[in-house]
């Protein structure tokens, strides 16, 4: 595989006949996920070998040996299992036990009814965009984060108006007086992005969004331009409580004059392709397009830092 290719569909064939293994994770010590991942193993099983981590536990899954993760929960789920996972990605599938889920967009009935396809290997697998955040204080790099929805800079207490600097490549290209700033990849494009007005960039393209939220200046608009840029926040005056926040986890506050530093990761996200789930479907089902807001009786839920 290209490794500059971050969109990509292919078949998802097992390299030997030997059973598949299955991931089954999500946060367990809520007694729901638990009990659906019992029933769930118990479905794989018949069918596949099952390996069961709980989420809240915080422990790498990249040295964890499995073919495809089966994600319980909702999209703030499936951002923690793509983070835990870290440079060594596998094919996720997200079972939506949440309540809006556009990651996690397969009720569990609909997961059962695809596991014969799911263990074959028979389903494409969709690459999707990553990023790599970090905190520059100096010289140093003080937090680092690899993503996959979005980062930003919240103004935080006392919530008065921010100064943020956006520099692409190193150029610097406004300044916003907003309540905070949003970099977004197109996953994490109907996230906080959306809520502060941001465009839905279709989840094949390989760009980043900045959306202010909440910007003083009509004229300062959501920006959309290339992954293959460099793109830094500077705050010079922080407040008090002025941090970065990254896929919705507090990553650290902000100094004067730190530099928060996205680009592209090396790393892609990997999302096995289900059957009638095509991307205008489920932006229809989830974002009330058909007249409804809500989506279906399964499966509905926040956005995704809130999820899961």
């Amino acid at each position: 595989m290209n490794s500059q290719r971050t969109h990509t569909a292919r078949p998802d064939t097992p390299a030997t006949s030997a059973r598949r293994t299955l991931l089954l994770v999500g946060a367990l010590e809520r007694k729901n996920l638990a009990d659906e991942a019992e029933r769930l193993r118990a479905e794989i099983e018949k069918r596949a070998d099952v390996v069961v981590r709980d989420l809240d536990a915080g422990d790498s899954l990249e040295e964890v040996a499995f073919d495809v993760a089966v994600v319980l929960g909702g999209d703030g789920s499936i951002l923690r299992a793509a983070h835990l996972m870290g440079r060594r990605q596998r094919p996720v599938i997200g079972v939506n036990l949440g309540k809006l889920g556009f990651l996690a967009d397969l009720a569990p009935k609909e997961f059962c009814a695809q596991l014969p396809a799911i263990t074959a290997g028979k389903l494409p697998v969709v690459e999707h965009l990553m990023y790599e955040c970090r905190v520059v204080r100096g010289q140093k790099t003080v937090e680092e984060w690899l993503g996959l929805n979005e980062v930003a800079v919240l103004a935080g207490p006392p919530f008065a108006l921010l100064d943020v600097d956006l520099y692409v490549d190193a150029e610097l290209v406004t300044t916003y007086s907003c309540d905070g700033l949003i970099v977004s990849t197109p996953v994490g494009s109907t996230a906080h992005s959306l809520s502060s007005g941001g465009p839905i960039l279709r989840q094949d393209l390989q760009a980043f969004v900045i959306s202010p939220i909440s910007p003083h200046t009509l004229t300062n608009r959501p920006v959309v331009d290339s992954a293959s840029r460099v793109y830094e926040l500077v705050v010079r005056e922080p407040h008090e409580g002025t941090s970065v926040v990254a896929d919705g986890r507090l990553l650290a506050r902000v100094e004067p004059h730190d530099r928060v530093r996205i680009e592209r990761s090396a790393a892609r996200f990997q999302l096995v392709s289900m059957p009638g789930h095509s991307y205008y479907h489920t932006l229809r089902e989830k974002l009330g397009w058909g007249g409804k807001i809500g989506g279906k009786a399964e499966g509905r839920g926040q956005k995704a830092e809130e999820s899961g």
